[in-house]
């Protein structure tokens, strides 16, 4: 049965590609286009907790992501948040970073907050239309 972290970003609709012990979700607030949560599927509430064999994974994992997004959106930065404040099992926010604006479902979407930190409280306006095509593009590129 997945987890609350799981759930509370909407899996598995929101799924990109599953892993042996991480999912990779396309974050339902996008605070840049492409926004993504990378969440350990064990119950592991701490960094420390997370098993040997999920730290191995993370490598093709974050290589699968970062060439995902960097196909779709050639980013220029990327950030990785670990908060935990409110979902207590381990998970990153994956935000893609650009200077210019990106397209999305025909609509331009911009870095609000290039080049200082994100304020993952903030979610771009994004339509249903947009967010599916979003999900529908970066489904189509992921790594099989």
């Amino acid at each position: 049965m997945p987890h609350d972290t799981l759930l509370k970003f909407n899996y598995p609709q929101t799924l990109l590609r599953e892993y042996q012990h991480w999912a990779v979700l396309l974050r339902p607030k996008q605070v840049t286009a492409g926004s993504l949560v990378l969440i350990c599927t064990e119950e592991a509430t701490r960094v420390s907790d997370v098993s040997p064999a999920a730290f191995a994974e993370l490598k093709t994992v974050t290589t699968d992501l970062e060439t995902t997004l960097q196909q779709a959106f050639a980013y220029e930065k990327i950030n990785y948040v670990c908060l935990m404040m409110v979902d207590k099992q381990v998970h990153f926010h994956v935000l893609p970073r650009y200077s210019t604006a990106r397209s999305v479902g025909g609509k331009e979407f911009v870095d609000p907050f290039w080049p200082g930190p994100p304020d993952v409280t903030k979610a771009l306006e994004m339509n249903d239309e947009q967010f599916a095509a979003l999900l529908g593009l970066l489904r189509s590129r992921w790594p099989r």
